[in-house]
């Protein structure tokens, strides 16, 4: 997969001249999406399918500031994947190859109405592209 890449744009700097923290939780969204979507499984595909897949837990491990201009390369990888719960892991990095932030989100996935999908079952080649792309 391609890592993501944000530009950091002015308003999301704070009086300091660095990104704001709450950003990047923004920018693993617009990654996870990205990443989805080049495994196939848009969030307009999931829409339409009815599958909803709520954030559960978020976290960030801040490692240095960017700031306005800056290019920060967001990979994701699929850290574990048991059927229910969906564990993704970001890696950020400048333009030399430090790392600015790692961060992981944990997803479920349920129907429009709020039920637990059983995703083996009921929408089984989502279930094997997210297998497939679990880190070993």
């Amino acid at each position: 997969m391609n890592s993501y890449t944000h530009i950091v744009q002015y308003y999301e700097t704070d009086r300091m001249g660095i990104t704001h923290h709450s950003n990047y939780v923004r920018w693993m969204e617009e990654a996870r999406i990205d990443f989805l979507k080049q495994a196939g499984w848009d969030y307009g595909k999931l829409e339409r399918l009815g599958i909803v897949s709520p954030v559960t837990a978020i976290n960030c491990k801040y490692k240095a500031s960017t700031t306005f201009g800056d290019e920060v390369s967001i990979g994701v990888s699929v850290e574990e994947f048991k059927g229910v719960r969906l564990k993704l892991h970001y890696i950020m990095k400048n333009t030399s190859g430090k790392c600015v932030c790692e961060g992981a989100s944990e997803h479920c996935f349920l129907d429009k109405s709020g039920k637990i999908l059983k995703l083996h079952k009921e929408y089984p080649d989502f279930y094997h592209a997210l297998t497939s792309l679990e880190r070993v």
